[in-house]
Parts: structure tokens; sequence; C-alpha cells
């Protein structure tokens, strides 16, 4: 189960919904139902934190539910 936040909204021009994990930039993934969406983001993750180890890159530490205003 991944710590980070994942934001789930619909996208009409994609026609789907979409699941952004904000503290890791450009991760995100879609689905055609909120539960896919929401699967395929706890996946791309787990896959962006093994491509960041692979480069040597940086992995922030998970905040937490983040604040917008």
């Amino acid at each position: 189960m991944t710590k980070y936040e994942i934001i789930i909204y619909w996208s009409e021009e994609d026609k789907a919904f979409i699941a952004e994990a904000p503290e890791l930039p450009g991760c995100m993934a879609d689905g055609k139902t909120y539960q896919k969406a929401l699967s395929n983001g706890e996946v791309i993750i787990k896959e962006w934190i093994e491509t960041a180890k692979e480069l040597g890159r940086p992995i922030p530490q998970p905040k937490g539910r983040l604040m917008y205003a």
C-alpha cells in the first residue's frame, strides 16, 4: 500500500478518471472507473519509485495529505 497522496478526477477530454500522485513529478495514471484509476495509480507509484532508484534520483518522502488553497 502506498503512502503517497493520490488525487483522482474525471477528465472529460480523456473520457477517463485520472489518478495523480502530486508528490512524485509526472506520476499519473488513468482508468475507465474510479477504482481502476486508483489501482493503476498505485502500480505507477511503485514503478516511478523503482525507476528513480535505478536512475539514482531522489525519492521524496511521503508527506501525507497535501493542503490546497
